[in-house]
């Protein structure tokens, strides 16, 4: 005899989801069997482990005297918590299932881990929206990716201006990339002040403020964080010009993302040219978002995996040549400081204003991707920079006129000068610092964002 009429069948419940980590549980069930000749209890001790398979159900049936009352059985179930409900049992049959589950603690579903970053500097906020407080002002995009003008928006308007609208303004340059401010009327330290308040309320972490560069001379007259962009000063060697000098005669090795060789680097950069040619000094700009949507899915998940080394120690060569000692004290961050001018960052990055992903590589100061050889490297960075400099579908030119001023993202753009003039061309820039660069694996590119 195998056993008895005697019998219940439990059901497991559905599973919600089919990916679980695997866990071993043990449940102790107690059926009594209501047979005048079975009155005994049979004690089960069931044994599972979570796995992917699609059993939704267990049979227990009664077993007689002279069989063995204890038996163990594998019973595989999809989920981690185990609560068995009667689903059908034999007319006149009554048994009784009780069973004990050992405790464990509830975990909250955990969002997938960040790529990168630094706990000393991640952002505060993430994924903001916009509320039209700028609608009121005359604008137009320049082009379907990047760029947007607008017409009557002043600098020391913004400055007491209520923080939607201030936001407003971050999410817009972050979506546009880069926002053009014609004729402004506005002082250096009003341009700190404004971009202090912008990575502020555009969520920048509380340890980072505004980046003093590190070639900026002790005591400037405009102050630490204002770096003066200067064709004087290219003219003897200073900044990127003096690198394409002697490597590159092709004007497109300019293009870079401002200051990516700090571990905090940029979020927003601000410049304003008060003395320029009278033909020639654009300047262009580059969708970093775009140049990631155009990337083939089996190479984004390559890259996001993936690490960068940025490189500005060639500076070190310049501040001996000028006679300007290297600013070793923190740079506006407390995780930008000494002489190294290195860091490492993901090769795509998120920008935590949209969520969007952009590749954060540049002509300038990128030298290296990690985990890979020499070669693969160069052939992956060599592919990334054409693909910024060879997509003029993906750019915006700007044509400067006196006191126009523009702000935009460095986390999503790159930009390059126009060295086509001999007049003075001369300007003030100022940078505030973001977050250190990481890459969420939930986010997903402007084009997927956005839809069709």
């Amino acid at each position: 005899m195998n056993g008895c009429a005697c019998w219940a069948e439990w059901e497991l419940p559905q599973p919600s989801h089919m990916h679980v980590h695997p866990v071993q549980m043990l449940f102790t069930f107690s059926t009594r069997c209501t047979h005048p000749s079975h009155n005994i209890v049979s004690c089960y001790s069931i044994n599972t482990k979570a796995v992917q398979c699609l059993s939704t159900s267990i049979r227990i049936t009664c077993i007689p005297p002279y069989r063995r009352a204890h038996k163990r059985t594998v019973i595989p179930c999809l989920s981690k918590s185990l609560a068995l409900v009667p689903r059908r049992a034999p007319p006149g049959a009554a048994p009784v299932v009780t069973f004990t589950m050992p405790s464990m603690p509830s975990a909250a579903p955990r969002a997938p881990k960040v790529f990168g970053g630094n706990e000393v500097a991640r952002p505060r906020l993430s994924n903001l929206t916009y509320s039209g407080s700028l609608e009121r002002f005359k604008h137009g995009d320049l082009t379907p990716v990047i760029g947007r003008e607008f017409e009557g928006l002043q600098v020391t308007e913004l400055l007491s201006a209520p923080a939607d609208t201030i936001a407003d303004l971050a999410v817009t340059i972050s979506e546009r990339g880069v926002v053009f401010l014609r004729g402004q009327d506005v002082t250096p330290t009003q341009m700190k002040d404004l971009m202090l308040r912008l990575t502020q309320v555009a969520g920048s972490p509380s340890s980072s403020g505004l980046h003093v560069h590190p070639l900026t001379e002790e005591g400037s007259e405009l102050g630490d964080q204002i770096s003066v962009i200067s064709s004087e000063k290219q003219k003897k060697g200073g900044g990127l010009t003096h690198q394409l000098s002697d490597v590159s005669r092709f004007a497109s090795s300019g293009w870079h993302s401002d200051i990516s060789f700090e571990p905090v680097p940029s979020d927003y950069a601000m410049l304003k040219i008060h003395t320029l040619p009278a033909t020639g000094g654009d300047t262009i700009w580059a969708s970093g978002y775009e140049v990631y949507d155009r990337l083939s899915p089996p190479l984004r998940a390559m890259l996001a995996g993936l690490t960068a080394t940025h490189d500005a120690t060639f500076f070190l060569d310049e501040a001996a040549r000028l006679g300007n000692p290297i600013r070793q004290g923190e740079r506006g961050s407390p995780l930008n400081q000494g002489k190294a001018l290195t860091a490492v960052h993901p090769v795509i990055r998120t920008n935590p204003v949209t969520g969007w992903n952009s590749v954060y590589v540049n002509k300038g100061f990128t030298k290296r991707i990690n985990g890979v050889t020499k070669d693969e490297s160069d052939v992956l960075l060599a592919y990334l920079f054409n693909m910024v400099t060879q997509n003029h579908d993906a750019q915006v030119r700007f044509r400067w006129r006196q006191n126009d001023l523009a702000i935009w993202d460095n986390r999503s753009t790159w930009h390059c000068a126009t060295y086509d003039y001999a007049e003075a061309r001369a300007g003030d820039r100022v940078c505030s610092l973001g977050e250190a660069p990481y890459l969420d694996p939930a986010a997903t590119g402007r084009r997927e964002a956005l839809g069709p």
